[in-house]
């Protein structure tokens, strides 16, 4: 469940950082984003420490939730595709609050080429990620009816490895020796999985077919959603051609547009709307609770959006998707408090190479924002000595 508004944010991933560095970065990749230039007061701090909260809150009781509807009866994939998705108005305020539009207007824009494109090509765009979108967004839908929400959020956490390989072929992502670390270990932790040898015990109680179904689905999702974030990386700098936050929140709207039609569709054309009343009645939870947990989903997942735009403008794209990845392990705990779900060696083995990786992936960011930064104070010191020089020499 994940994807909704986390593939709907984490596309962003090496949008804004152009525009944070500006021609400093422009010869870096991937791998070598940029971090904000802001003073790092109290404010600061505050609002990323809020943000953070709202990330990891909204992301862990989302998916919490979601597992929560298919334990207690609920049945319909396509309904919980419609809630991962149906909340990206709490978006549009954006285009509506002056102190939001004064941040629009004053974003300064990384323009790739002079040419915009037409009309016609960003429709393609949209239209082409937001199909893409809502098909990632079923395929969790369908791992998380099948799957313990603790196994589910272990699986995610390959996203990281898949993003890497996908920008590896489109975006010239280069591997260095922790990012491959990175890459085996997250993949490792995933296949373990694998071999669990008895779902059944879980929360889940699924037979071992819709289980191994549940595991298919759920790696073809993450896989899904790194290849994506690459294809929206590519559309910027192919396509789009300019990389603003303004660029990236309108590419958010309509993509997110698009992907809740195509959901709505599927519910509808599935004649899964069609068991959606039988399904509150037998809900173990009682009717009431039953659109709770669907209203809340929903609002937890719009929680989690404001977590991941807040992130991304106050430091950037890399950090909100780093720390999203770092709150999967959350989950298995808390399923093990709310669901009574088993923490067998296999999961206990996967959660520890899944964060080994995400560290491996993180530190290898840092040591290209290191470096980024010694060549950006290299080239200040040589800029101002020449001055000098200038200066003393007339």
């Amino acid at each position: 469940m994940k994807e909704a508004q986390e593939l709907q944010l984490h596309i962003m991933t090496a949008q804004l950082e152009p525009k944070e560095a500006n021609s400093t970065t422009e010869h870096t990749n991937v791998t070598s984003q940029s971090t904000t230039t802001q003073p790092r007061n109290y404010g600061w701090w505050l609002r990323i420490t809020m943000y953070i909260l709202f990330l990891l809150s909204g992301q862990s009781i989302s998916l919490l939730l979601g597992r929560l509807y298919y334990d207690k009866g609920g049945k319909s994939k396509w309904l919980g595709t419609v809630v991962q998705l149906i909340g990206f108005p709490v978006l549009l305020p954006y285009y509506f609050i002056p102190s939001l539009k004064k941040l629009k207007t004053n974003s300064t824009a990384t323009t790739i080429h002079p040419k915009p494109p037409s009309t016609l090509v960003l429709v393609s765009v949209y239209v082409s990620l937001g199909l893409l979108l809502v098909a990632d967004c079923f395929l969790y839908s369908t791992g998380l009816m099948y799957l313990p929400v603790s196994t589910y959020s272990l699986i995610c956490a390959s996203q990281l490895a898949f993003n890497a390989f996908f920008s590896f072929f489109l975006n010239s992502q280069k591997f260095t020796p922790l990012i491959v670390n990175s890459l085996v270990l997250l993949t490792i932790s995933s296949i373990l999985l694998v071999f669990e040898t008895n779902p059944s015990s879980d929360s889940s109680k699924v037979s071992k077919g819709k289980y191994v179904i549940g595991l298919i689905c759920t790696i073809g999702a993450s896989s899904g959603y790194g290849l994506v974030l690459s294809l929206t990386q590519l559309a910027f700098k192919k396509v789009l051609k300019k990389e603003t936050f303004t660029a990236v929140m309108d590419l958010i709207i309509y993509q997110s547009l698009v992907a809740t039609l195509g959901a709505l569709v599927g519910l509808f054309g599935s004649g899964e709307w069609k068991g959606l009343k039988t399904e509150m009645e037998e809900f173990e939870l009682g009717k009431v609770s039953y659109i709770m947990t669907l209203v809340w989903t929903a609002l937890m997942w719009d929680v989690f959006a404001v977590g991941c735009v807040g992130l991304i403008f106050e430091v950037s794209s890399l950090f909100s998707n780093a720390i999203s990845v770092l709150g999967l392990p959350i989950v298995p705990v808390l399923a093990v408090i709310f669901f009574h779900e088993k923490m067998g060696g296999i999961k206990v083995i996967s959660m520890v190479l899944a964060i080994w990786g995400f560290v491996s992936y993180v530190y290898q960011q840092y040591l290209d924002d290191l470096k980024s930064k010694l060549e950006d104070r290299n080239k200040n010191e040589a800029s101002n000595a020449s001055s000098l020089q200038e200066v003393n020499g007339s």
